[in-house]
């Protein structure tokens, strides 16, 4: 069950994350052949910026990386966050405290979006340990 509860939260987050850049991609045609212009890329000037996934940031926080952040850990957390005593905006705040993530998250509302849908989950991988 548990395994399940997780393959399905995977799923959905991949569906959450990839839906934007293919609903920003076009279609060109040359020559009769179709080519996919993916309007999203990153300039050639842009660097790669690599942070934790929303559900691994879930994760750190319910295992207690994010303590010393005003984040409690385990069975605490999920009832904070069933309560709406913390909120995804809560979590990254304190993962960009805890240099974790960099603070440009805290306006990426993709992230946040992906942040809080896991948050509701926790609850339900909490009930499968």
């Amino acid at each position: 069950m548990k395994l399940v509860t997780l393959i399905n939260s995977a799923l959905i987050f991949a569906a959450i994350t990839l839906v934007p850049g293919i609903a920003g991609a076009q279609t060109a045609t040359t020559n009769g052949s179709e080519i996919v212009i993916n309007s999203n890329n990153l300039s050639s000037k842009s660097t790669s910026v690599n942070y934790l996934q929303p559900f691994n940031l879930v994760t750190f926080a319910y295992q207690g990386g994010l303590k010393q952040h005003g984040i409690p850990s385990g069975g605490e957390l999920v009832v904070e966050t069933l309560n709406r005593n913390i909120i995804a905006k809560d979590l990254v705040k304190a993962a960009v405290n805890a240099d974790k993530l960099p603070s440009q998250v805290l306006n990426d509302q993709n992230y946040l979006s992906a942040v809080n849908f896991q948050l509701n989950a926790l609850p339900d991988y909490a009930a499968a340990d």
